[in-house]
């Protein structure tokens, strides 16, 4: 193996544990805003600074084998829960790929955290038809969303 295949294959290793760190934080995030838990709240919980649990949600900070069994202890999740869909991440790095930026992350949790609070399950039902409505569409005004009505969406629940 040549000095650039070793070269490129640490890199692309470099990225993995890149990316990893950036998903175990972003499952903390995750399971932690599902709880209605703040950052301080955590960080009190752990007897640490609110300011590292934001470094290891944003992947800044790599948490630590003994780190991580604390807080899904605090968080009431096994430790597992921190990897789940970890391969299929895995699995599509492109190490040429533009990375990603933060706030994606971040308005799916508000998406989960808001969705969480409805109630209504005839609600429910309407908004993931009208999500995947939007994104089988790709979020375009297209053939798939021109006719979308909210009312369609309500109605075809409220038949069942």
């Amino acid at each position: 193996m040549s000095n650039k295949n070793m070269h490129r294959d640490a890199c692309a290793m470099g990225e993995l544990a890149r990316r990893v760190d950036n998903f175990v934080g972003e499952r903390i995030r995750l399971r932690r805003t599902l709880l209605g838990m703040t950052q301080e709240h955590l960080a009190a919980a752990l007897d640490i600074s609110y300011q590292q649990v934001q470094k290891y949600e944003t992947g800044l900070n790599r948490v630590s084998a003994g780190r991580l069994y604390e807080i899904s202890t605090k968080l009431g999740v096994p430790v597992a829960f921190f990897f789940d869909g970890l391969e299929e991440m895995a699995d599509s790095i492109d190490p040429d790929a533009p990375k990603e930026h933060g706030g994606k992350n971040r308005s799916t949790i508000e998406l989960v955290r808001y969705f969480t609070d409805i109630t209504d399950q005839t609600l429910r039902t309407a908004i993931i038809r009208l999500i995947k409505a939007l994104a089988e569409g790709n979020g375009q005004r297209g053939e798939h969303t021109d006719d979308l009505d909210m009312t369609d969406l309500l109605d075809d629940d409220r038949q069942h």
